[in-house]
């Protein structure tokens, strides 16, 4: 009876035991087809998250209320404006205080590209600047048939400012990805500036953290903020603002604290 038992019992051990093979043998497989899917189209999707991430309305205003003296309540936004042939992401970018929205004191155009297959990076993010740029202030809340269209935008891609190259962050960062310019920096002639380097960080909840900075031919800066990257929360964080905050309305002497606070270039 012992050995009648032992044999019903093993075909079930034994099909249990197939079942937990195969199902293994499944996740691993599954496993491996997701990762080589992810590496195929990962050049592609890191720009597309990048470029998501950089898109809509966001606020320095939590920082401006933790330190006024050295930093300005700034709205950040910036939209999709036309894709280049090879799939590159064009994005309109501006800049003002938050109490004057529809007056922009900083224009450009964002280019989304995965950085070039030699390079240690994953994005490139380049900006220019726009040709007759007057005609695009307020492109991101203009309806779209109200809006330079995506040829114009193309036509209207000027100067190349600055290339900013991003990389995906480590596991445990606070950061999705982070970046800079090369240590030399770019061409810039602003406030006795020769060259200007540039910082960005992505956050994992699409916090934007910048920082430009201006040198002169000695190293000296001379624009840029002093201390740490200005700090941009989606609006979501920063909705309510009060209307008749001071952190809303330009102090005096501005343009001199602006200098150096945060870069304007026209």
């Amino acid at each position: 009876m012992s050995t009648g038992s032992d044999s019903d019992a093993n075909p079930k051990g034994w099909s249990r035991a197939r079942g937990v093979v195969l199902k293994t043998l499944l996740l691993i497989g599954g496993a491996v087809l997701l990762k080589r899917l992810t590496k195929s189209a990962t050049r592609w999707d890191h720009s597309r998250i990048v470029a998501h991430s950089l898109t809509g309305q966001k606020y320095s205003k939590e920082q401006a209320s933790r330190d006024p003296d050295n930093y300005f309540n700034f709205r950040w936004l910036s939209c999709p404006a036309a894709e280049m042939v090879d799939g590159s992401k064009v994005l309109y970018f501006e800049q003002a205080f938050w109490r004057t929205p529809h007056k922009p004191f900083r224009q450009r155009f964002f280019m989304v590209k995965p950085c070039p297959k030699e390079m240690k990076c994953d994005v490139s993010l380049s900006t220019y600047a726009i040709r007759d740029a007057e005609g695009y202030k307020n492109f991101c809340d203009r309806s779209k048939d109200q809006r330079p269209q995506p040829e114009e935008v193309i036509g209207d891609l000027a100067e190349h400012l600055t290339t900013i190259y991003l990389k995906h962050c480590e596991r445990g960062k606070p950061c999705l990805y982070e970046g800079s310019t090369p240590p030399d920096g770019f061409p810039n002639s602003w406030n006795g500036a020769s060259y200007c380097t540039s910082e960005l960080s992505i956050l994992k909840n699409n916090e934007i953290h910048t920082r430009d900075k201006g040198y002169d031919d000695n190293g000296n800066q001379v624009w840029g903020v002093k201390g740490g990257p200005y700090e941009f929360k989606p609006a979501a964080a920063s909705s309510f603002i009060d209307m008749f905050s001071p952190l809303n309305f330009p102090a005096q002497s501005m343009e001199k604290r602006i200098e150096g606070s945060f870069v304007i270039q026209d």
